[in-house]
């Protein structure tokens, strides 16, 4: 049996509202009141009632009012006592207790006292007592409401039980009076959807008589997860008003499946629109400039921001997410005044600003900032240790790596994920240790992703091992059977090598699966923000004559400090002279050649490339910046390099 105090306790007494407090204390005798106002007064009390159990914020208080409502004779009144289990369910008090105690001392009970011990079950996850408690309510007779049916699909979705889903659906036919329920139809949609069956969501999208902005946001975030952007814009276009979760649904939703301009493009929309933003459509459209690697956009991001109310200096989520676009962005110094203006920093802002400088070739001040981090006694997480060892990769630290990947688990109790194990295959593949990389693949206790044998087919690239790529090749292309870049790096391996055959070989495979290589290409900003394109071979632009020529003289200077071109950077089996062409027009080149037109002599260069820089670029950039003296900074799949007088960040290693 469970006990209940058999008076109030002062604590309570403060906690019930004034006028309630003295009714509940006052013992005076009563003269005889009419029925219709005792009626009346019941009904204040049990609303007050059930206000003071909303307000409960522990055990003990929901207890206190309990006794209350058994003194006042409320035992059986069901609209209380449905409030009085919800509230014992949200305190994770168990259902079969203390809830199941009081729905039982209940003689006629109504759907709704039914439906919060429903709701109690399937919250605490036994979806099967919450059905079969279900089936019970309906075999004596008591008809559904829609907050059970709620109850009943969200349960489903917790537990991606979509066929116990398409039952409970049925049931909402089967009973009827259901089909124009907003609230269930939204719920049985959320339960499709998380469930992984879009097409059934949709279905039912389109056969509700009666939609809300709750309906169309669902299915535009469920299109945008599964990177159908096309209908997830269809549906934007369609809705009737658009307010601030729907646009944010767009924005990061073209972000998260890397469309940046796009979701740029629809955040400019929104503030046209005069539509108001909170964090997460900062972090969203915040996320899409990083991808871009504008400076235009991410000073015009920053200023909305600010703005907004948003104030990086205050607030830890856009500051972190701001130091993470500045530094993709190549703005590496603006990244760093957002880290040392924050008032509060925490794991998430020393991590961005970590990763900030790993890729920008400063390895020795992300170190510095990882042990300043743990002076202030704030514990790293999974994403730190991936910028600390990629800091450590990037610069060919091996031992510091061998010394941080060790100390994760030991130290910090952050046991390594395949994220980690690619950083430190990276590493040592870089350094080439490619035997020791090889061997901690295959002995991880995880079992090894594409990840993992992509860092070591990408070393044995660099190194020129063909026996060992071929081994990860091999893992590779059962993990991923049509992803092209494996393909292109074991032949380049081959070719490095001079097997001509093995390359052709690898080619010819390629060509029969049908795979096509993602061409390359390099952007440059210049003036205004205004974004250029350039991919390799294409000499299509306006200015293609003029870049051509500005390369050409470039190369003849060049070629007088003593350059020669990389020839094994190209991996085709063509003569010396058509390898000397075609590298000429590397996307790169294309973008130094028409930044050097378009820009002033004492500004900086900003590239970006969707590949890695191949070595014969990297060698001429460096030699550029020499001759011209200008800044220019290229930032490719891996890394950010800074070219300042012949030199590179990376140190010639990358």
């Amino acid at each position: 049996m469970v006990a209940f105090p058999g008076k109030l306790s002062k604590s309570l007494v403060s906690f019930i509202p004034k006028q309630l407090s003295q009714e509940i204390l006052s013992q005076k005798p009563q003269t005889a009141i009419p029925f219709s106002q005792l009626q009346e007064q019941r009904k204040i009390l049990e609303s007050k009632l059930v206000s003071i159990l909303d307000g409960c914020n522990s055990v003990t208080q929901i207890k206190q009012v309990h006794a209350h409502i058994l003194r006042k004779g409320l035992d059986q009144c069901c609209y209380v006592l449905a409030k009085l289990v919800r509230m014992l369910t949200k305190f994770e008090v168990p259902v079969d207790g203390y809830p199941r105690l009081v729905f039982e001392q209940v003689r006629y009970r109504n759907p709704f006292l039914w439906t919060a011990l429903v709701r109690g079950y399937s919250v605490q996850g036994f979806v099967k007592e919450s059905v079969f408690l279900y089936g019970c309510m309906r075999r004596e007779g008591i008809g559904p409401v829609s907050f059970t049916f709620t109850a009943l699909f969200k349960a489903c979705s917790e537990i991606l039980d979509v066929n116990l889903g398409r039952q409970i659906h049925a049931q909402t036919i089967l009973v009827g009076g259901f089909a124009s329920d907003l609230f269930v139809g939204n719920t049985m949609i959320d339960m499709y959807v998380k469930c992984g069956c879009l097409d059934s969501g949709r279905k039912l999208f389109d056969e509700m008589p009666e939609r809300d902005v709750i309906s169309w946001t669902e299915l535009i975030v469920a299109y945008a997860k599964n990177g159908n952007m096309e209908s997830a814009g269809q549906l934007f276009d369609g809705l009737p008003v658009k307010d601030m979760v729907a646009w944010t649904a767009m924005v990061t939703g073209y972000a998260q499946n890397a469309q940046p301009r796009e979701a740029l493009e629809f955040f400019e929309r929104m503030q046209n629109a005069s539509v108001k933003v909170d964090d997460v459509t900062l972090v969203g459209v915040i996320s899409a400039c990083a991808q871009l690697g504008a400076a235009k956009y991410a000073n015009w991001v920053r200023e909305v921001a600010e703005n907004s109310g948003f104030v990086p200096a205050k607030n830890i989520v856009i500051g972190s997410a701001l130091i993470d676009m500045y530094s993709k962005c190549g703005s590496l110094e603006d990244a760093c005044k957002v880290f040392e203006a924050m008032e509060e920093r925490n794991v998430f802002s020393y991590s961005s600003m970590i990763s900030g400088f790993a890729v920008h070739g400063r390895p020795h001040d992300a170190l510095q900032l990882f042990n300043e981090m743990l002076d202030m006694g704030t514990k790293p997480n999974r994403v730190t240790f991936i910028g600390v060892l990629t800091a450590c990769s990037h610069a060919g630290m091996a031992e510091e790596g061998r010394q941080i990947f060790a100390s994760m688990e030991e130290r910090f109790g952050v046991p390594p994920s395949a994220d980690h194990y690619v950083c430190m295959v990276d590493l040592l593949g870089r350094v080439g240790q490619l035997e020791e990389a090889l061997h901690l693949a295959e002995t991880m206790p995880l079992e090894p992703n594409a990840g993992v044998w992509g860092a070591l087919l990408g070393a044995c690239r660099i190194h020129g091992n063909p026996d060992i790529a071929e081994i990860a090749a091999s893992h590779l292309f059962k993990l991923e059977p049509n992803a092209i870049g494996n393909y292109v790096l074991l032949s380049n391996t081959y070719a490095s090598a001079r097997r001509w055959d093995d390359a052709s070989r690898i080619r010819k495979l390629m060509r029969a699966k049908g795979l096509r290589k993602n061409p390359a290409c390099s952007w440059l900003e210049a003036k205004k923000g205004v974004v250029y394109e350039f991919f390799a071979g294409d000499l299509t632009h306006p200015e293609s004559s003029k870049i051509m020529q500005v390369l050409e003289d470039l190369l003849d200077r060049l070629k007088i400090n003593g350059y020669r071109p990389h020839l094994s950077s190209m991996a085709y089996d063509v003569s010396d002279e058509d390898k000397k062409r075609l590298l000429l027009t590397h996307s790169e080149k294309l973008a130094l050649g028409f930044g050097l037109l378009i820009t002033s002599s004492d500004s900086s260069i900003r590239i970006m490339k969707n590949l890695r820089i191949c070595e014969d670029c990297h060698l001429f950039i460096c030699g550029a910046s020499q001759i011209t003296g200008r800044e220019i900074i290229v930032r490719d799949n891996m890394r950010f390099h800074h070219f300042c007088d012949g030199k590179c960040s990376c140190g010639n290693f990358w």
